[in-house]
């Protein structure tokens, strides 16, 4: 399988609104769900004591129900939420990129599975995009009906 096409800006946006829209789903039902993120994305406010964050492995479950469940929502291009960690229940608000999060749950059944990871958009990229857009601004400043939504000085 070539997974670089996973790691394509176009494929991170899509798996970003599926994310986002199948969480913002659940909220609208009132349905609690779980999460499987990848711990290298997580940050920790306040940050959480190295005895207990040495228990997680490369990917994590949270399980979102009751308080946790409450605090939890969706910000921009991330997700973020309060829980209780280890037998002292230390509480830290979690946050995390949406492309952090690997599946989502309902009961024992996944209902989202993402193959992306975070990650800056690669230089290639991000010059294609700028091209793009001037030619798209030249475009439109060349058609004499567009004058009409330029400043006036």
């Amino acid at each position: 399988m070539d997974d670089n096409i996973f790691q394509s800006a176009e494929y991170q946006q899509i798996a970003i609104n599926t994310i986002e829209e199948t969480i913002r789903f659940l909220f609208e039902k009132d349905k609690e769900f779980s999460l499987a993120c990848e711990t290298e994305y997580l940050n920790f406010n306040p940050e959480l004591p190295s005895h207990i964050k040495e228990t997680f492995g490369e990917t994590v479950l949270f399980i979102l129900s009751g308080y946790t469940y409450e605090t939890a929502q969706l910000e921009d291009d991330s997700f973020r939420f309060e829980a209780g960690f280890g037998e002292e229940s230390f509480g830290s608000v979690v946050t995390l990129p949406l492309l952090g999060i690997k599946q989502i749950f309902v009961d024992e059944y996944p209902i989202v599975i993402n193959m992306s990871s975070p990650q800056e958009i690669e230089e290639e990229e991000i010059e294609e995009e700028s091209v793009d857009a001037s030619l798209s601004m030249s475009a439109l400043l060349n058609n004499p009906e567009n004058q009409k939504f330029l400043k006036k000085k």
